[in-house]
């Protein structure tokens, strides 16, 4: 290594633990920094890798390295911007940034990322062939138009006020369809599942509005609100700090992308298989049966099973996990024992029911909100009328990333308010890819804005007329995949 790189390396590590001291190491390492020609200062994806917690945050961007420690405690989107620390961003960048954020984070280049072919680390590093962040692309038209529409009619992107009332109306539901099933006395055994039902289904709604837009860092602009929002999920079992992790950093940065997405990763004899890259077995010929029970356990799962996988193992699938802060741990384990205690201990204890009604009601509840997440997700990017992504040789999806967001993803029930707010915007799927940091309320005034620009641009939005079509869409793809002999319509884009 050149002296030219070493001095680089030894800038950003002064740099970081200046962080930790104040401004006064600060300013020593701003010395250092400067000091060393911009063009000689290099890190490989291993080096920026060591740096993924909050308290050394680096990122890379468009072949960038940025040290954004200093930036994390004023980040309006609070813990949103280490959730892929150590590893590639653009795309998350791009999608929740507007263009006056890129000068923002040149504040904070330290250098430039330098590739080592065979690195483990190198192959981490997955990117989107065409840049449509430039003049006249489709994603640049789309946030450009989404800007003005924000600008001229003076509204934050991140607030509505109808999430507030709806957030109410959840958090109430579940109060509400938890004490009705388990504790109140005169309720009969009937009634009492049709509160499991009630209770069950607001759970299901934590999960695809409340969490789901707080997680991305789209529901309001306290960052206390938002940590609140966020842990909302929490308190109803499973966990955000997984979530994010699995459906920002993996999902939305790599949609439909064959062995990246960890929300499609089927594995050897997997009872799953969404596209034609996949293993096959004989059983999968009838996944649209049985998938349409086991769709049901999908809460249980989270709870018991998936997020203590991630936590031991520290992967979901390709994703690596980043490491707990000490809140974000106590969080993990304050929250899970919290849900456990008045979820599970509480009923056993205190019901008046036998055991028999209690497993029954339990069963409807996480029946319910199972089959609602399910349903409301999958029909968004596993059906047939969506593409599937495969790398190429140098671990890029041959086009840019706002255009595979559109050709991954699938709209229903356009201009349905009721469907806007039951599925927390999920119909407008196409919308929320591209602006993950948008209310969902929002959404409906978007989608004309996206609909335009894919028509200059030659592209195909996928809209379902209604959630029932997309839903049959989504159990005909299961049933033609689950052949061994199945051939997709659409191209597979690699």
């Amino acid at each position: 290594m050149d002296a030219m790189g070493t001095t680089a390396r030894d800038a950003g590590a002064v740099t970081t633990r200046a962080r930790r001291r104040g401004t006064g190491a600060t300013s020593e390492a701003s010395r250092v920094v400067h000091a060393v020609d911009a063009d000689a200062r290099t890190y490989t994806a291993a080096e920026v890798a060591t740096h993924a917690r909050a308290d050394d945050c680096w990122v890379i961007v468009r072949g960038g390295v940025y040290d954004v420690t200093a930036f994390v405690p004023r980040h309006p989107g609070g813990n949103m911007i280490y959730v892929k620390a150590g590893g590639e961003c653009t795309a998350l960048f791009d999608s929740y940034h507007p263009e006056k954020a890129r000068g923002v984070l040149e504040k904070y280049r330290i250098g430039d990322l330098t590739r080592e072919e065979g690195s483990a680390a190198d192959g981490d590093i997955v990117e989107y062939a065409k840049d449509d962040l430039k003049d006249g692309a489709f994603f640049a038209d789309c946030k450009a138009g989404a800007a003005k529409y924000f600008k001229e009619n003076k509204l934050d992107p991140r607030v509505h006020w109808e999430m507030y009332a709806k957030t109410a109306a959840i958090l109430v539901g579940i109060v509400v369809g938890h004490y009705y099933s388990f504790f109140a006395p005169g309720v009969s055994f009937g009634a009492a599942l049709a509160f499991a039902a009630l209770h069950g289904t607001c759970k299901a709604e934590v999960g695809v509005s409340i969490q789901h837009d707080a997680n991305h860092g789209a529901y309001g602009n306290s960052r206390t609100w938002l940590h609140a929002m966020q842990l909302t999920l929490d308190v109803v079992g499973a966990s955000s700090f997984m979530w994010k992790q699995q459906h920002v950093a993996g999902h939305h940065a790599y949609t439909n992308v064959e062995g990246i997405d960890p929300d499609i990763r089927c594995s050897e004899k997997d009872i799953r298989r969404v596209n034609e890259h996949q293993p096959h077995e004989p059983y999968h010929v009838f996944q649209h049966v049985y998938l349409a029970f086991m769709y049901g356990l999908l809460s249980l799962k989270s709870c018991f099973v998936d997020d203590f996988n991630a936590y031991f193992s520290g992967r979901i699938g390709w994703v690596k996990v980043m490491k707990f802060t000490r809140g974000e741990a106590i969080a993990f384990w304050g929250t899970k024992l919290l849900w456990a205690a008045y979820y599970l201990a509480l009923p056993l204890k205190m019901s008046h029911r036998p055991l028999g009604e209690l497993l029954a009601l339990w069963a409807v509840t996480e029946f319910v909100t199972g089959w609602l997440l399910a349903f409301m997700f999958q029909v968004a990017h596993v059906v047939g009328e969506v593409h599937f992504f495969t790398l190429d040789a140098k671990n890029r999806v041959n086009l840019g990333w706002g255009e595979a967001q559109l050709m991954s993803s699938a709209d229903f029930a356009h201009g349905s308010k009721f469907w806007t707010h039951f599925s927390g915007g999920l119909n407008y799927q196409v919308v929320h890819h591209l602006f993950p940091g948008v209310c969902h309320v929002h959404y409906p005034a978007l989608a004309p804005i996206i609909k335009a620009a894919a028509e200059k641009h030659g592209l195909h939005y996928q809209i379902y007329p209604t959630f029932w079509s997309a839903l049959r869409a989504h159990f005909r793809h299961l049933a033609n995949v689950g052949r061994a002999a199945y051939v997709p319509s659409l191209q597979t884009v690699g």
